[in-house]
């Protein structure tokens, strides 16, 4: 099934610099057993142009702030990236690639932003690294609002990637490719894999719409061609380059497993390796040596021009900057800041301290911390699905992001969580800023995929996640998040954080925006809840260590530990048994991920050893008995919710100090 045609019409040289990509990624993927040669074999033509006539970056300098980015999101393909990062001269070795899927290479089985230099991001779950993408695409747009200026070009990059059918099918790529073309994002290039297979064989299976057609409704400027007519792939790019309206997708119609005589365009290809005998076959079609790993030295040195190249155009950038610096001092300053992810100096001073006498839902404290913040960290970007007024993410005093318009600092991402998730993981991936986004704790589940990998990746996004429990009253248990926040938990190096009031809340946001290598969540309440007297209690920036002593005895007999709202269920019980003689000591644990990266000497000053805790939270018990222990009780909610009064729901469902109290009794006899 070679397309025959469009390869007559290549030079010899021009053939085996695609034939090396092809080889390579079919030499590493058997070498390993295990991987997808199928998306590489058919879309190395499309690559080749790409990266040797096109794409914008430097091997020696991946981080350059104004390289264009390229996404494989189509992950499973990830020989091919590697390929092209060896060969065009990344920190990537022919001996990594002859590692692939083995256990400590950095060519894992699909590609990792934070394990391989040149990877912009981390993808696999078909559809991320498409909504990545626009991330990416709003954040240089921000960036270029606020830093350029007639005659410097501090940003102007394209975001290309190659997408697959299953990306398409996602319904994740379907939400980011709505907003994409509302707002207009033409820095966005998108290769449509379409090889008409998937792993069940053809798309006619599952996929028959007119993919174009719906692109075009989403305001996408959509073109067709043969994906192996060097030709097409050229103007293609040229008029997606010119196009300054609208993100483009160019539907290029491949072969899967391209070369390979008994493979090519079946389903069998997209995830098995091709085998000795297949492999040798394949050779023999595309007449390329029988060597594994074989890369002629003269296609090696027609690569590594990009070495060269990058060099040249970042130094061209350079000396712009240099310039930007002599006439705008204070904005290259700025501009340095962002891009390095530092904060400003001073930027949590003056937090608003909330008062004793007040009774706040944390949802608004929580607006409150994140305006003062703003007024100080001007790249923290962001807002919510269309719950603005639900989770105070608004910024007062800036407009919205819109088309033509990307100098205010409000996002509108519209009913899209999914789609929110993971266009935050590409604008904080894209670096120069700090996003945040909000929406109902309950549908933390829809966005749980782009958590996921924004924990994997280590990067600095912010989640508000508001009406956290049963607490949100009589919208019932379809609302009421019960299990989400122990589920959250579980996502290691994702920092859950429930503030038990507002000044708790100040220092979440906080510890949030310090927090440089992992995503973290704010789990905020929608009832209002008072505030501790800090002039009684021990100081809310205890938070900042995920748990300290609230109050009581130094030698309790037993600890009420509590979070978030029920906190104050903990303290009204410490009082009661407090008036009947029994020393007692309340715990506030606000994040059980900082507490436990604090030493061990801490954590048993807060915890002593030998004595029985009761901890209560309006969720499920799992993950507290590693706290309370065999001696210990957990109050918690083992069903769902119901709709009613938020008090009468908390009475019926025994999260009472009454209830506390019993429990606590009980335990010591």
């Amino acid at each position: 099934m070679i397309d025959e045609i469009a390869r007559e019409k290549l030079d010899e040289f021009t053939r085996k610099s695609v034939d090396t990509l092809r080889f390579l990624a079919i030499d590493g993927i058997q070498a390993a057993n295990s991987g997808h040669p199928g998306l590489p074999m058919g879309m190395a033509d499309v690559a080749y142009i790409l990266w040797t006539k096109y794409l914008k970056h430097n091997p020696a300098h991946p981080d350059w702030p104004n390289r264009d980015r390229f996404i494989l999101s189509a992950g499973h393909g990830s020989m091919l990236l590697y390929s092209l990062l060896h060969l065009t001269g990344y920190d990537l070795t022919l001996e990594d690639l002859k590692n692939f899927r083995q256990w400590g290479s950095k060519t894992p089985g699909h590609p990792e932003s934070h394990l391989t230099k040149g990877v912009e991001t981390t993808t696999g779950p078909l559809g991320q690294g498409f909504c990545n993408g626009v991330g990416m695409a709003i954040a240089g747009r921000f960036l270029a609002s606020r830093f350029n200026r007639p005659d410097f070009p501090l940003i102007d990059y394209k975001i290309y990637a190659i997408v697959s059918d299953g990306d398409l099918m996602e319904g994740v790529t379907h939400e980011a490719a709505s907003l994409a073309g509302h707002l207009g994002l033409h820095e966005l290039i998108y290769f449509y894999d379409n090889n008409y297979v998937t792993i069940d064989g053809s798309t006619d299976l599952t996929f028959t719409e007119d993919r174009g057609k719906r692109f075009e409704a989403y305001g996408w400027f959509v073109q067709h061609i043969n994906g192996h007519d060097h030709g097409e792939i050229v103007e293609a790019i040229e008029k997606a380059k010119k196009e300054k309206e609208r993100p483009s997708l160019i539907i290029a119609d491949t072969i899967i497993g391209y070369g390979s005589p008994n493979r090519s365009g079946k389903s069998k290809v997209h995830g098995e390796p091709l085998g000795d005998e297949e492999m040798a076959l394949t050779r023999k079609a595309l007449s390329w040596p029988e060597e594994r790993f074989y890369i002629p030295s003269d296609v090696l040195a027609h690569y590594r021009e990009a070495l060269k190249k990058g060099e040249k155009a970042e130094g061209e950038w350079k000396k712009i900057f240099e310039k930007y610096t002599s006439q705008y001092p204070e904005l290259a300053l700025q501009f340095k800041e962002w891009i390095s992810g530092a904060l400003p100096e001073g930027w949590d001073e003056n937090l608003p301290a909330f008062k004793p006498e007040t009774s706040m839902a944390t949802r608004a404290s929580s607006g409150k911390v994140l305006n003062a913040i703003a007024g100080k960290v001007y790249n923290l970007l962001g807002g919510s699905a269309d719950l603005h007024p639900s989770n105070n993410t608004y910024l007062d005093g800036f407009s919205p992001i819109k088309k033509g318009d990307f100098t205010g600092r409000n996002m509108h991402f519209g009913i899209r969580e999914h789609g929110m998730g993971s266009i935050m993981n590409g604008m904080a991936l894209n670096g120069g800023v700090i996003p945040y986004g909000g929406t109902f704790l309950v549908f933390s589940d829809y966005m749980r995929p782009a958590i996921r990998l924004a924990a994997i990746m280590g990067i600095r996004v912010i989640y508000v996640f508001t009406h956290d429990s049963i607490g949100l009253g009589e919208d019932g248990p379809t609302h009421q998040a019960v299990e989400h926040v122990a589920a959250l938990r579980s996502i290691p190096n994702l920092t859950v954080i429930r503030p038990a009031d507002g000044n708790e809340a100040a220092f979440a946001w906080k510890a949030a925006l310090n927090n440089q290598h992992g995503p973290t969540a704010l789990i905020l309440t929608r009832q209002p809840v008072p505030t501790f007297d800090q002039s009684k209690f021990n100081s809310a920036s205890g938070l900042l260590k995920g748990a300290y002593v609230l109050t009581g005895s130094e030698n309790p007999e037993i600890i009420l530990l509590g979070t978030g709202s029920e906190t104050h269920i903990a303290l009204e019980a410490f009082n009661i048994l407090s008036n009947e003689g029994i020393k007692a000591r309340v715990v506030s644990m606000p994040c059980q991920e900082l507490f436990e990266k604090e030493p061990e000497e801490y954590k048993k000053e807060v915890l002593p050893d030998g004595i029985p805790c009761v901890a209560i939270e309006a969720g499920v018990r799992q993950g507290w008995e590693r706290y309370t222990g065999y001696r210990g009780d957990v109050i918690s909610i083992e069903r769902f919710g119901a709709s009613a009064p938020y008090k009468k729901i908390y009475q019926e469902y025994g999260l009472t100090a009454e209830h506390m109290v019993k429990a606590a009794k009980k335990i010591l006899g």
